[in-house]
């Protein structure tokens, strides 16, 4: 139907040129050469052909060579010709167009070849971008109906992929499909019949083309009418295939990362009970043996003896409620629920609170403060900034030789105001510091790292601030963090 309308088309463009020409030339004939109107002539076969094809050509070159023969060769009104040069000016005119209309309609096919293959490269070029592309699946599934809807124009595309054991509609765009036209092309199994591709034949009626990989069948893309052309339909064909692997890609990348977060979830999870078991078994431990003795001693233990015993029962369940208040911030870090609540405090006061909230039993024995009353306030949230403290304290607790000192120290940069936490302890190699604030990190020999240094630098990190490990003086650990000032004058009680 189509080809038909465009030989009208071409065909009464060739005449209505032809007659325009005739027109234009009349008035002047009896001073033009014989063969100057076949030249002139020339161009509607020329624009005919383009237009309308080969039939459209072929027309325009029958009626040209009878609007030359009658108008301009003598007799003029008549098919006779006066002299037997001009039969063969005629006939040349005649021949010299077919071949003019086989030329220029090879040319125009050509063309038109050179077109539908830019198209199509353009088109497989735009589909192999979806295979490079790092997309979700539900982002790929309504690109690819949107895209086949585009390129081949039908009314209506419809993706179905496996799901819960059978094929479902994931993505549609266009006219949408009823449930009787879908049943047609899919299996009471739920299985597309054959898993092939229902291409053949002609009409409207909904068509499905399975979308396979090596590693077997993916999905069915539904159409509502495909394209005629056998090129089309082998495109169509190259399309499908690319799309197979486009989603087969997305579906393992989209695998791949659930069995990743997977296997971190368990990693973190052993991780955790590793971390834990042994700070959970030696307070409980301690808690066990001295309410033991406490009730089934066979001796008469003395006063003393029991505040001793009842002292450590206190501060060992003191450590178990540190152990379970880290696991509890870590929780809160992890899922994105950490808002420091800033106040200007004093860096002292913030010291009184870690030294206060880690008790007698579990701070350090030997401990020295070094942090002057006159020092800049601190915007920070005070709670925070004191787990973080108490924290570096307990830790430097655990490493520090019997005798020596822990060292708290503040003082002021042009910025903040730089605290640290000092022990004389064995210290931690320069290359396992990199990663001493990581969770469950075991990294160095002396096992120093913790979840209690993560909390930490969580902590700090809040106030948009960094840690840091230093070497101290005495060969042992410094850890160092910065402040940021506060504008207010008055702190907070």
């Amino acid at each position: 139907m189509v080809s038909v309308c465009r030989s009208v088309t071409g065909t009464s463009v060739a005449v209505g040129l032809i007659a325009a020409l005739t027109l234009a030339m009349v008035p002047f004939r009896g001073h033009l050469a014989v063969a100057t109107p076949g030249l002139v002539l020339v161009i509607p076969v020329v624009v005919g052909t383009i237009a309308g094809g080969l039939a459209a050509g072929f027309v325009a070159v029958v009626v040209g060579s009878v609007v030359y023969d009658l108008v301009f060769i003598p007799p003029y009104g008549t098919l006779a010709v006066a002299h037997g040069q001009y039969w063969f000016t005629l006939a040349v005119y005649a021949v010299v167009m077919v071949i003019v209309v086989r030329v220029v309609n090879a040319l125009d096919r050509a063309h038109s070849d050179a077109l539908t293959h830019a198209t199509e490269a353009r088109h497989l070029f735009e589909l192999s971008e979806l295979l490079v592309e790092e997309r979700s699946v539900a982002e790929l599934v309504e690109t690819i109906v949107v895209t086949v809807r585009t390129v081949f124009g039908t009314r209506g595309v419809a993706l179905l992929l496996p799901v819960d054991d059978r094929l479902r509609v994931v993505a549609a765009s266009g006219e949408p499909f009823s449930e009787s036209e879908l049943s047609s092309l899919v299996s009471t199994s739920g299985l597309p019949v054959g898993l092939g591709t229902n291409m053949q034949g002609g009409g409207d009626e909904p068509r499905a083309v399975a979308l396979t990989t090596p590693g077997g069948p993916v999905g069915l893309l539904v159409l509502h009418n495909v394209p005629g052309a056998l090129t089309d339909r082998e495109l169509l064909m190259t399309f499908a295939n690319h799309l197979a692997l486009a989603l087969e890609r997305a579906q393992l990348r989209q695998t791949a990362l659930h069995v990743g977060t997977l296997e971190e979830v368990d990693r973190l999870r052993r991780s955790l009970v590793g971390a834990v078991s042994h700070d959970l078994r030696t307070p409980l431990a301690t808690i066990k043996i001295a309410v033991s003795s406490l009730r089934y001693s066979d001796s008469n233990l003395s006063s003393e003896e029991q505040s001793e015993m009842l002292a450590l029962v206190e501060s060992q369940a003191d450590r178990l409620d540190r152990l379970v208040t880290n696991l509890l911030d870590m929780t809160r870090i992890q899922a994105g629920a950490l808002e420091p609540r800033h106040q200007a405090v004093r860096a002292d006061a913030i010291v009184d609170d870690a030294v206060e909230a880690l008790g007698p039993a579990n701070g350090p024995a030997n401990l020295q403060v070094d942090v002057p009353e006159d020092l800049p306030l601190v915007d920070v949230d005070r709670l925070l900034v004191a787990q973080a403290i108490a924290n570096l304290l307990e830790n430097a607790a655990r490493f520090a030789p019997e005798g020596t000192p822990v060292t708290v120290r503040a003082a002021t940069t042009p910025t903040s105001v730089r605290m640290s936490v000092e022990d004389q302890g064995p210290g931690v190699p320069p290359t396992d510091r990199e990663g001493i604030f990581e969770m469950f990190s075991r990294r160095d020999a002396g096992g120093r790292a913790g979840l209690g240094l993560a909390i930490a630098k969580a902590f700090v990190e809040a106030h948009g601030r960094r840690i840091w490990l230093e070497d101290s003086s005495s060969g042992g650990a410094c850890f160092v963090f910065d402040l940021p000032r506060a504008t207010a004058l008055v702190a907070a009680s």
